[in-house]
């Protein structure tokens, strides 16, 4: 069969590498792709957002199954359009991705059918918000309603912060449209999860738990970003938190869907916050993340074309769980610096050669350009560097030892990740 995935990052590199490990799998196409995905994916220079050249190169090709990595394309109605064509391809319609798509949307949902969620309040004018957030309680969390990649979310200490929040959401459209309105919802106290699953619209099926650090900086400071790190799976979500999830979460959100006539077909990726009260919900996300992809697909067991194929054909039913391999996986994100603001790119990265000789890693490229046979930085995530072992802080340990073996001009990363986890120290990792 012929795979088609569309994004460019390191997520979808991670798509592919397991992707080619199906023995059905004869070809893989990466829509527009990386040049690190070079060795298992032939590029097409479509990019993500033209859903029409997706589907008439899918058509033209023979294509088996699209696999769509980011949100943009799912929210604007790929699958629709592709379901329309009689194209196989693997994600939720427009309307279930509207879950993603409008936090004020998930949020109706939460509250319509009792799944445990912060309390909150959605604002379309900025002066409204204002006199509702004089009177508030502290700390809060302003989120722009739509899309922004990862950084529309603000949590506020104070009253200046979420005066500062809504100003560069709403008046200075930072996150241009998606922050037309804003959801401002109580601060949960508790470990932050992600639980990813499957679901066909009927069966949904846990695949596995991870923890994003999504802050640019150590400690969880300073802006939000796609991404810096992420390991899986998460110590706090033993089976019975995940029976509990899958009980208070999982299937009351899939019978939520269903009786607003939402057909949810694809990954259900769940932020989650574990309280003292029980797990509770601070959003849903309607595709794989970034770089929690990263970890999942070096401990996902299973053909993932065979899941995507009975996902689709709404047969779920006939599996009892979604085996993971019994490892850890850490990854820590290479960007450059001043990402996720301004920063400068095409500088060389030296060391890459080195890191092939190490069987425990995987290096997932976000951004990067080849040139002459020498890569070269081309955004502002540019590597995801992921390591599976066994235990959790060999594994950190050995992937920052793996980190000093390539560099690049102003290179940063987070030497934190995984500065969570019980037992591991809590100074960053040497």
């Amino acid at each position: 069969m012929k795979v088609l995935i569309v994004g460019d990052g390191g997520r979808e590199h991670a798509l592919a590498w397991k992707l080619y490990q199906s023995e059905n799998v004869d070809k893989i196409f990466a829509a527009p792709g990386n040049d690190g995905m070079l060795e298992i994916a032939e590029r097409v220079d479509i990019d993500a957002d033209e859903i029409e050249a997706l589907a008439d190169f899918a058509q033209e090709n023979g294509i088996g199954m699209t696999v769509v990595g980011p949100e943009e394309p799912l929210v604007a109605g790929i699958v629709d359009y592709f379901v329309e064509r009689g194209l196989p391809i693997f994600g939720p319609k427009k309307q279930a991705a509207l879950l993603e798509g409008s936090k004020a949307f998930a949020k109706e949902i939460l509250d319509k059918y009792n799944i445990p969620t912060g309390e909150y309040e959605v604002f379309t004018d900025p002066d409204t918000a204002l006199n509702y957030l004089e009177n508030a309680k502290y700390p809060l969390v302003v989120k722009a309603n739509g899309l922004a990649g990862g950084k529309g979310v603000i949590v506020a200490s104070n009253y200046q912060a979420a005066q500062d929040a809504v100003a560069r959401i709403m008046e200075d459209k930072a996150f241009g449209d998606a922050g037309d309105r804003i959801v401002v919802e109580d601060f949960i106290e508790g470990e932050d999860v992600s639980i990813f699953a499957l679901t066909d619209g009927q069966t949904i099926l846990p695949v596995t738990s991870t923890r994003e650090h999504k802050a640019v900086f150590e400690g969880e400071e300073g802006p939000n970003t796609g991404g810096m790190g992420s390991y899986s799976p998460s110590p706090y979500v033993d089976q019975e938190m995940m029976e509990q999830i899958c009980r208070e979460i999982l299937r009351p959100t899939l019978h939520a869907l269903n009786s607003e006539g939402i057909d949810y077909r694809g990954v259900l990726h769940v932020g989650i916050i574990l309280t003292e009260n029980g797990p509770e919900v601070i959003d849903y996300n309607a595709r794989f993340g970034d770089p929690e992809t990263q970890v999942i697909m070096p401990l996902l067991a299973e053909d993932l074309l065979e899941l995507m194929q009975m996902t689709n054909d709404v047969k779920l039913k006939y599996k009892k769980e979604i085996e993971i391999y019994g490892s850890d996986a850490v990854c820590v994100v290479l960007a450059s610096a001043g990402y996720p603001l301004t920063y400068a790119s095409g500088y060389e990265i030296k060391g890459l050669e080195n890191l092939k000789y190490h069987d425990d890693l995987l290096v997932f490229h976000s951004g990067t350009r080849l040139e002459n046979g020498k890569y070269y930085t081309d955004r502002g995530r540019v590597l995801g560097m992921t390591v599976v072992g066994e235990g959790i802080l060999s594994v950190i340990n050995t992937v920052y030892d793996y980190i000093e073996e390539v560099n690049f001009k102003d290179m940063h990363y987070r030497t934190d990740i995984g500065f969570t986890i019980p037992d591991v120290p809590q100074a960053p990792v040497e």
